[in-house]
C-alpha cells in the first residue's frame, strides 16, 4: 500500500507591481491576521519603506509597533522575539533586504506567528523561501522557518535599490542551473527524495533569467519585475521540494566556504554565480553550458571572476577544494575535488 504525505507551504498572496507598497494593508487584511503588527526592518529599508508601512497601519486604525535591527545574527533574532513578546505582537512584517526578512521569518517561526515579506531589494530568493540564513563567527547557518503568508514586492522600490543587490539576486537565480543538476545527481546516486515539479520550476526560473539577461538594465522597473518574479518562483520551488535543494547545490557550498575564508567578502548572490560557472564545468566539461552561465552573469553586470569578487585566486581554489565539508549534502563535489581539478575548472572558465 502506497502511503505518502507531503506538506507544501506557499504564500497565499503575492503582490508584485508598481506602487504596491501602498497595498500592504489590503494584502494583509485578506489573511485574517489579528492583533498588533510588528514591522521589522534595518536602517536604510526603514527609511525607504518601513516607516511607510507603519504609517499605513496607523492610518487604518491598527496600533503598529516597529523595531530596527542593525545586523543579521542570532542575537538579532532573539531581540525581535523578545520585542514581539513585550509588545504583544499578533503578526510580523519583515521590510528590507535579506537581513531583515531572514531575521523576521526566523523570529515569527519561533513565536508561531504569521509573517509577511516586504522586500526592498531583489537580492536573493529568501524573500519567499522557508529558510533563513544567519552568519555566526566564520560560518553561515541556513535555518528552516515558515515561508511568508504574503509577499508585497513594489517594483518601483526594488528598481531604486543599489544595482549590485539586483545583480546578486539575478546571479542567485541563475545558479539554479547547477543546483538542479546536483539535486538530480543526489537523487540518482544517494536516493535522496526528488521532486520533478520543483526541479523543473527551478530550472525554468534560471532559464528565464538567462534568456532575459540582455534586457535586465539598471534603473529599469521592468527589470525589477522580471527578477522578483524569478525570485518568487525559486522560493516556491523550494517549498514544493520541502528543502533548499532546487536552489542550493555545490555553488552554494562554495559560497558558504568563501564566507568562512573571507568574512564580509562579496555578496552571496555574486559568490554563488561565480561558483555556478565552475560547478557547471565540473558537471559537463569544457563543452558544457558554463559559457551560458558566465555570459548571462556578464550581461547583467555580475562578477564572473575571482577578481570581480575581490578575492584572490588561491582562496577560490581553497574554497572549491574544501566546500564539500560545509554540510552533509551530496553534490558534484562528492567527497572533495583535487587541487589540480579545481585549478583546471577555475582556469578554463576564466574565474582565475
Amino acid at each position: 500500500m502506497f502511503e505518502k504525505t507531503t506538506w507544501i507551504r506557499l504564500p497565499r498572496n503575492v503582490v508584485v507591481g508598481h506602487g504596491v507598497l501602498d497595498q500592504t494593508i489590503e494584502a494583509v487584511s485578506e489573511l485574517h491576521l489579528t492583533g498588533r503588527p510588528l514591522v521589522v526592518s534595518s536602517p536604510t529599508p526603514h527609511q525607504v519603506a518601513g516607516s511607510r508601512v507603519v504609517a499605513q497601519f496607523e492610518d487604518a486604525g491598527y496600533d503598529p509597533d516597529e523595531v530596527v535591527i542593525e545586523e543579521a545574527s542570532f542575537d538579532a533574532v532573539q531581540r525581535v522575539i523578545e520585542y514581539a513578546e513585550e509588545s504583544d505582537a499578533g503578526f510580523l512584517l519583515g521590510v528590507g533586504g535579506g537581513k531583515a526578512i531572514d531575521i523576521t521569518k526566523m523570529a515569527a517561526d519561533d513565536l508561531g506567528l504569521g509573517f509577511v515579506s516586504v522586500p526592498t531589494a531583489a537580492s536573493h530568493d529568501g524573500i519567499v523561501s522557508g529558510r533563513g540564513s544567519v552568519p555566526e563567527g566564520d560560518t553561515r547557518h541556513s535555518v528552516a522557518a515558515e515561508p511568508p503568508l504574503a509577499v508585497v514586492a513594489d517594483t518601483e522600490v526594488l528598481a531604486e535599490a543599489p544595482w549590485r543587490l539586483t545583480t546578486a539576486g539575478c546571479a542567485d537565480i541563475i545558479s539554479n542551473y547547477t543546483a538542479v543538476r546536483d539535486y538530480e545527481l543526489a537523487h540518482r546516486l544517494k536516493n535522496i527524495p526528488y521532486s520533478e515539479y520543483a526541479g523543473a520550476l527551478a530550472r525554468m526560473t534560471a532559464e528565464m533569467l538567462v534568456d532575459s539577461a540582455d534586457s535586465i538594465k539598471k534603473g529599469l522597473e521592468e527589470s525589477a519585475w522580471i527578477v522578483v518574479k524569478a525570485l518568487v518562483s525559486s522560493g516556491v520551488a523550494m517549498s514544493i521540494a520541502g528543502s533548499s535543494r532546487p536552489a542550493s547545490g555545490a555553488e552554494h557550498l562554495f559560497s558558504h566556504q568563501l564566507d568562512r575564508l573571507v568574512p564580509d567578502g562579496a555578496l552571496h548572490g555574486h559568490q554563488v554565480g561565480v561558483g555556478s560557472i565552475m560547478t557547471e564545468y565540473l558537471h559537463s566539461g569544457p563543452k558544457g553550458k558554463w559559457r551560458d552561465v558566465r555570459d548571462a552573469l556578464s550581461a547583467i553586470g555580475a562578477p564572473t571572476t575571482a577578481a570581480g569578487l575581490d578575492i584572490d585566486d588561491e582562496t577560490v581554489i581553497e574554497a572549491l577544494t574544501t566546500a564539500h565539508r560545509i554540510r552533509d549534502r551530496y553534490t558534484i563535489l562528492g567527497d572533495g575535488v583535487s587541487e589540480e581539478a579545481a585549478i583546471e575548472a577555475a582556469s578554463v572558465t576564466g574565474v582565475i
